[in-house]
């Protein structure tokens, strides 16, 4: 069984520390579709249109009627291990550091023997169950996991490895007034993080919950602003070295279409939506992507929440969707620039949230806490790509099958 995992002891500065490094990265054009299915937390292989044959590893053309009609789809997850062994010496820097390593033959219930990584509590002969996550160079990899839950299996340090668990690890969170940010303290409180900062501008303005958050064991408040580059430098110099999880729930939303709107409220959105972004990335990633191997409670993941119209915009908040879109522009950017170093860039996308200014939509909306559990599910399983709420997950089904169609679903006031 998996052995729990302690918190880690002091660091001693006058030992060497780990550089970041990467796993093997070189894929094929084909095998990018495992790394887009592992985004999302979905399982899918190549199936044959023409014969049926479910393949691995990706091909360009079919192992069984050499067919070029593959389709990528959703796949049984279950499967046997057939055969393991533990890895003790590698040439590989990143796996050097971490021997032992696991790895073994998993035949699928359907069909394809596959190399995978095993989780520490699975051997020869076992019922797994068999997952896609990606690894620290931003790769879909496949691991086995226990078929039935085991008692501290996300401990496992193969699988920590492929997941951003907050377990341990020190978390900002950017804006004390978001109504996601009291469910999330407790939902990351819960997942067992070490200490959580929490930012707040204007402290003088009421409604922040500034005392009743401030009396939590493990939680302290901090000036920030992220339309204040001087917050930000000032706030990066004093936490910046021991932020593990950055989730930045800061956002500026005003309803109303482009035309007659008052550019005024459309500046502040960008400020704060798109710049504050950036601003956080520029004050925060550099100390980030500099401690991705600094062991258990390494940097992980830089969330983003954004609204899922950034795919496509809701005229009713035209300015605002422009924001979003910008936001979710500036994320992929950060992406691949922090893939070199390992550090994890997590968009949490959602439908209307359950405040103020989303008042005169109608049901469905997403409570603070569905939101939360959404960013703490996120960041366990480890995934880039995080739809929460019925609204969030029908714009993406329909945005992927068809976004002109849905632009103008979208035009006619269809939700």
């Amino acid at each position: 069984m998996t052995d729990k995992l302690l918190p880690p002891a002091k660091k001693n500065p006058q030992l060497r520390q780990r550089v970041p490094t990467l796993p093997p990265q070189m894929r094929s054009r084909a095998a990018l579709g495992l790394t887009a299915a592992a985004a999302r937390g979905a399982f899918c292989l190549q199936h044959c249109d023409a014969c049926g044959t479910v393949q691995y590893p990706p091909r360009d053309a079919c192992c069984s009627c050499l067919s070029v009609d593959l389709a990528w789809r959703d796949t049984p997850r279950g499967g046997t291990v057939i055969a393991e062994t533990r890895i003790h010496a590698s040439p590989d820097p990143f796996y050097r550091e971490r021997l032992p390593w696991r790895s073994g033959l998993v035949r699928l219930d359907a069909g394809p023997t596959v190399l995978c990584h095993l989780h520490g509590d699975v051997g020869r002969g076992d019922p797994v169950r068999m997952d896609l996550k990606l690894d620290k160079a931003g790769q879909g990899v496949m691991i086995a996991l226990p078929k039935e839950r085991s008692p501290d299996m996300e401990d496992d340090p193969q699988l920590r490895s492929l997941t951003a668990h907050p377990k341990h690890r020190r978390v900002l969170i950017t804006d004390i007034r978001s109504p996601a940010t009291r469910p999330l303290i407790e939902a990351l409180l819960k997942a067992g993080v070490s200490q959580i900062f929490v930012g707040e501008s204007e402290s003088w303005r009421r409604g922040s919950d500034h005392a009743a958050i401030a009396a939590l064991e493990g939680v302290s408040v901090m000036p920030l602003d992220v339309s204040d580059p001087s917050s930000l430098k000032k706030l990066a110099a004093e936490i910046g070295g021991k932020t593990d999880i950055l989730i930045n729930t800061a956002r500026y939303v005003r309803p109303g279409g482009v035309l007659g709107a008052d550019t005024v409220f459309a500046r502040e959105e960008f400020e704060v939506n798109a710049l504050g972004l950036m601003r956080l990335a520029q004050a925060f990633g550099p100390g980030m992507t500099s401690r991705t191997a600094d062991g258990i409670n390494s940097a992980v993941a830089f969330v983003n929440i954004v609204s899922v119209h950034a795919l496509s915009a809701d005229p009713q908040y035209g300015a605002f969707s422009a924001s979003q879109a910008a936001a979710l522009s500036i994320s992929q950017t950060l992406r691949a620039e922090f893939r070199a170093s390992g550090l994890r860039m997590i968009n949490v996308f959602t439908g209307p949230t359950d405040d103020e200014w989303h008042q005169p939509l109608p049901p469905p909306k997403v409570p603070p806490k569905a939101l939360a559990k959404s960013v703490v599910e996120g960041l366990c399983e480890g995934l880039e790509d995080v739809f929460c709420g019925d609204v969030a997950k029908d714009l993406e089904e329909r945005w992927r099958r068809d976004p002109k169609v849905l632009e103008r679903e979208l035009a006619g006031g269809g939700q």
